[in-house]
């Protein structure tokens, strides 16, 4: 009520030849590191999306099979190296913020990468300027197709929100302790799900053509995002630990931990 009395001073004042304030009236910006988080978690998932249209190999010259496995050469695509760090900042938001805020923030990164899909879509159809000599190239840069506009939407969607979920319920169990078994547990449902999603719908898109590079590229995939998560969990600790030594809001709660 005060805050509104004071908006209608303001107004009745107006014109008056005198400032109602001392200042213009601005909202706060929430204080926190929540916020930072968000943006880089969803700038990762933009770029990921975008460098997962390349398909890569490596070890081309040999060729090892197990089975129906292609072990070598290994098949990927182009945004093996940064995609793990989106689960990772999954990870720390889930374990510092919560279930709710997490869901909050892949909502977020969802509509990011919707408008992303949507702006090179517009930007393609664009008329090239006669000097400009470029257009296929960019249409084949960014012009990504529907088929891997739903593999990477299914895939982040689903696998992240299993991944919160699975460590907040882990959570609610352990409290405070076995933080690398909260990490682990959470990134192998959540990547193992994303990886499956993603794989199975976007492997024609990226030239992968025969049961066994699908086999080949599913496990190489899955195998290193969870690598990537042990090999950085020192890191992932220390961000944690700070975050909730700096957070005041950090603690227990009473209700349900998927609601609250």
């Amino acid at each position: 009520m005060k805050r509104v009395s004071e908006l209608n001073k303001t107004e009745e004042h107006e014109g008056s030849g005198r400032p109602a304030q001392d200042h213009a009236a601005f909202a706060q910006v929430a204080r926190g590191y929540y916020t930072p988080i968000v943006a880089l978690f969803t700038a990762t998932l933009i770029i990921s999306n975008i460098c997962a249209t390349k398909g890569v190999q490596f070890f081309t010259d040999h060729s090892v099979q197990l089975g129906p496995l292609e072990i070598l050469p290994i098949s990927t695509d182009g945004a093996f190296f940064l995609f793990p760090l989106a689960y990772i900042l999954g990870d720390v938001l889930s374990e510092v913020y919560g279930f709710r805020a997490t869901r909050r923030a892949i909502y977020y990164g969802f509509g990011a990468l919707l408008l992303t899909v949507a702006c090179f879509s517009i930007a393609i159809r664009l008329p090239a300027a006669v000097f400009y000599e470029n257009q296929e190239a960019f249409r084949t840069v960014i012009g990504t197709t529907p088929q891997l506009v739903a593999a990477g939407l299914a895939g982040y969607f689903v696998g992240q929100l299993l991944n919160s979920v699975t460590l907040v319920l882990i959570k609610e169990r352990t409290r405070e302790k076995h933080l690398w078994a909260r990490l682990i547990g959470s990134t192998i449902v959540g990547e193992l799900a994303d990886t499956l999603i993603f794989c199975s719908i976007a492997a024609t898109a990226i030239g992968i053509d025969s049961w066994r590079q699908f086999v080949n590229y599913v496990i190489v995939g899955f195998l290193w995002k969870t690598l990537c998560e042990v090999l950085v969990m020192p890191i992932t600790y220390r961000v944690i630990a700070t975050l909730k030594k700096r957070e005041p809001s950090y603690a227990p709660r009473e209700s349900d931990p998927l609601h609250v």
